[in-house]
C-alpha cells in the first residue's frame, strides 16, 4: 500500500524499457522532493499482454493520486489502451515522431522496438571496445596500451572510479582506465609511476572523508581502512597531489555518475568519437 506522498511511476515499452526509463527519470529527477514507486512493463504487445498494463495501472489508481505513465511504443492500439486508463500518460514518442515525419517528409516505420536497435554497427562495436579497455584496466590491472586512453580516472578506493569509468565507455565508446591511490604511492612529489607519463589524460575523484568512511564499512566494518582517519588522510593526499600535477579533480560526494561523466567529457574535451578511433 503507497503512502498518500508517493506516487507511483509506470516505465511502459513495447520494447526492453530502458529509453522509458532513462527520458523518465530524467524527467522525475527535477522533482527531488516527491517520492515515486517505480514498475517497469517492457515487451508490451509481445511477451507482456497490454491487458497486464491495463490492470496494472487500475491497481494503481486511487482516489489522490492517477499513476504516471512514461512510455515508448509505437502501436496504436496499444497507445489507445493505456490513454483510455486514469493514469496521467507522457507519450515519449508520438509528438517527436510526428514532428521528425514531417520534417523529413516520410512516415516512420511502426515496427515494433525500432529504435533499440544496433543502429551504426562501427559505433556499436566500437563501444564493445571500450568496455573490454575499461574491464582490463580496471583499478590498475593493466598497464597495456595506456598511451591510446581517452582518460585515465585516479582516485582513492570506493570514490567512484570504476562505475564512471563503465558509464564513459558503455555511452561514449571513450577508452577509460582508472588507477586506485593506495598508500604505496604516497609520499611523492608527482603521479604514479604508471600513469606519470599520460598525466595529460588524467582526472582524478575526490569525496568527503565522512562519505567515503560510510561507502567502505559497508565493504570492510570496523577496519582501518574505513575508519575515518584513514579516510580523511586519503582524501588529504590525493587532493593535494592533484593541485601539485595539476590533475583537473571534481568531488563524487553528491554527484551521479551521470553528472560526473558529463564534467569530465567537459573538461577533457572529450566527445564520443569511436569511429574515429583504431581497436587498441
Amino acid at each position: 500500500m503507497l503512502s498518500a506522498a508517493t506516487r507511483a511511476v509506470f516505465f511502459v515499452s513495447d520494447s526492453t524499457g530502458i529509453t522509458a526509463e532513462t527520458l523518465g527519470n530524467a524527467l522525475l529527477a527535477n522533482f527531488p522532493a516527491a517520492h515515486f514507486d517505480r514498475h517497469t512493463i517492457p515487451f508490451v504487445g509481445t511477451v507482456t499482454p497490454v491487458s497486464t498494463v491495463a490492470a496494472a495501472l487500475q491497481s494503481a489508481t486511487t482516489p489522490e493520486a492517477a499513476p504516471i505513465v512514461f512510455a515508448t511504443v509505437k502501436n496504436a492500439g496499444i497507445r489507445a489502451v493505456i490513454a483510455g486508463s486514469a493514469a496521467v500518460v507522457i507519450d515519449l514518442l508520438a509528438g517527436h515522431l510526428t514532428e521528425l515525419e514531417a520534417e523529413l517528409d516520410t512516415p516512420a516505420e511502426q515496427r515494433s522496438g525500432q529504435y533499440h536497435g544496433l543502429g551504426d554497427l562501427e559505433r556499436y562495436f566500437a563501444r564493445m571496445r571500450a568496455v573490454e579497455f575499461a574491464i582490463e584496466h580496471d583499478d590498475g590491472q593493466s598497464g597495456r596500451a595506456l598511451d591510446t586512453a581517452d582518460v585515465i580516472i585516479v582516485a582513492p578506493s570506493r570514490c567512484g572510479k570504476t562505475p564512471t569509468t563503465m558509464y564513459l565507455a558503455l555511452h561514449y565508446g571513450l577508452l577509460v582506465a582508472n588507477y586506485p591511490l593506495t598508500d604505496d604511492d604516497f609520499p611523492t612529489d608527482g603521479l604514479p609511476r604508471i600513469v606519470a607519463p599520460h598525466a595529460d589524460r588524467c582526472f582524478g575523484l575526490t569525496t568527503t572523508a565522512l562519505r567515503l568512511s560510510q561507502v567502505r564499512h559497508e565493504r570492510r566494518p570496523n577496519s582501518t581502512y574505513s575508519s575515518l582517519a584513514q579516510c580523511t588522510l586519503e582524501i588529504r593526499r590525493a587532493e593535494d597531489l592533484y593541485r601539485r600535477t595539476r590533475v583537473p579533480f571534481l568531488s563524487s560526494a553528491t554527484r551521479s555518475v551521470e553528472e560526473m561523466s558529463a564534467v569530465i567529457l567537459q573538461s577533457m574535451k572529450l566527445r564520443d568519437r569511436p569511429h574515429e578511433r583504431p581497436t587498441p
